[in-house]
């Protein structure tokens, strides 16, 4: 079987279930991303977006940390 995506293979079959318990996909300011649950905020794991421009953008950049309500 051949998967065309851009998911890593740790993503699609992953080893450890409570590894990835924390993480959920979110749409913030209209970039879908994953994201993982820091106690009161998210830290950015992957920007999920095909538009290159949600790339450019600095305060959305995996590893930084946002609020959401």
């Amino acid at each position: 079987m051949i998967l065309y995506t851009t998911m890593p293979e740790e993503q699609i079959f992953p080893t450890d279930p409570s590894e990835y318990g924390e993480q959920q996909l979110i749409d913030y300011q209209g970039v879908p991303m994953l994201v993982q649950r820091v106690e009161n905020t998210y830290r950015i794991v992957r920007i999920m977006s095909c538009d290159p421009a949600h790339y450019l953008n600095e305060e959305l950049c995996p590893g930084q940390y946002i609020q959401t309500f």
